[in-house]
């Protein structure tokens, strides 16, 4: 990457989350550092470079893929096209970034040279594209909150969409360690299984009713954890059995948004009821919640690499790390 072509930024360090909920004393410490990005209207969703040091981020307000140089604050922006809204980003197996541009009705491609790439859907219908994931064939799956989701072939640009059962709702998506994948239907207050050949896709109920199934993550296990925008819970279901489980967050009005599961399967969550992330362990059940210095944070879809957990602040304009510290020898 040139940094000539970087704006220049400011990156603000805590050296340690004002509050700490149900915390362990053996816990690791953490450091939470805060990127401004102050051209980027509504940063959001994000997702680490192919580079392995560098953060993609989408500014939907203004139709823009952003990329931040952690190591100094320093960031670029891409214009992606005329009447761009992007919601979601990842990687492919190409090591490019691939969006889901709710404005132009598109997915769109960009490389690490800042090379953009626009495939329209070929329905005319509004999608309100949200999620997309690449299955182990190197298909990438996507889908719309209108009641969509949908496939793209990147080697020949084809591009299919289902109706999505249940209507309209579609939103979050993953893919287990197995290649399957699953979305979650924030209307239909539901998870949903996808065959990969037919497109099809087979409704599975949490045990809580109108729960708002928000985001959707895998574990290194392949069992599903679910945000639970209604009802204030993190739920996760094992296909394998069957069984679903829930956990409410803390706090008096919890607004669970997204759902990141780690490298050690540590369950990192938005909530915008505590204008906080709050990092859950399953194996002791116990949470800890990071809150924003700053008010209507709104944290969107995170990501992450091994040892930090990053989110865009859509509310301040600014990137969040929390990076896990390893303790002294």
């Amino acid at each position: 990457m040139n940094r000539r072509h970087f704006l220049a930024s400011a990156a603000g360090a805590i050296a340690a989350p004002a509050l700490l909920r149900n915390a362990r004393a053996d816990e690791a410490p953490f450091r939470v550092k805060y990127f401004p990005v102050p051209e980027a209207s509504r940063s959001r969703d994000v997702t680490p470079c192919s580079d392995g040091t560098t953060m993609w981020f989408n500014c939907q307000g203004n139709g823009k893929l952003g990329r931040l140089d952690p190591r100094d604050g320093s960031h670029r922006l891409t214009d992606l096209g005329p009447g761009s809204a992007p919601h979601g980003v990842i990687v492919g197996p190409d090591g490019a970034a691939w969006v889901t541009d709710g404005g132009q009705n598109a997915i769109v491609r960009v490389d690490n040279d800042h090379k953009v790439t626009v495939f329209k859907l070929p329905i005319k219908d509004y999608t309100n594209l949200n999620t997309g994931v690449f299955d182990k064939t190197g298909i990438y799956w996507f889908t719309g909150q209108s009641g969509y989701h949908g496939r793209l072939d990147p080697k020949s640009g084809d591009i299919a969409v289902f109706k999505s059962p249940g209507g309209h709702g579609s939103y979050g998506m993953t893919v287990t360690p197995q290649g399957d994948v699953w979305y979650a239907s924030l209307a239909g207050s539901h998870i949903a299984r996808v065959d990969l050949k037919t497109g099809n896709a087979r409704m599975v109920e949490p045990v809580t009713p109108s729960q708002g199934a928000r985001r959707v993550w895998s574990d290194s296990k392949g069992r599903i954890w679910v945000s639970e925008w209604n009802s204030g819970n993190v739920s996760m279901h094992d296909p394998a059995n069957g069984s679903w489980r829930a956990w409410r967050l803390p706090g008096q009005r919890p607004r669970t948004y997204s759902v990141y599961v780690d490298d050690k399967d540590k369950v990192w969550l938005t909530d915008f009821g505590a204008n906080a992330i709050v990092r859950f362990d399953p194996a002791t059940e116990k949470f800890h919640a990071f809150p924003s210095d700053k008010p209507n944070a709104n944290v969107r879809q995170m990501d992450g690499r091994p040892g930090q957990a990053w989110g865009g602040e859509s509310g301040t304009n600014r990137l969040v790390m929390i990076e896990t510290l390893q303790p002294p020898a």
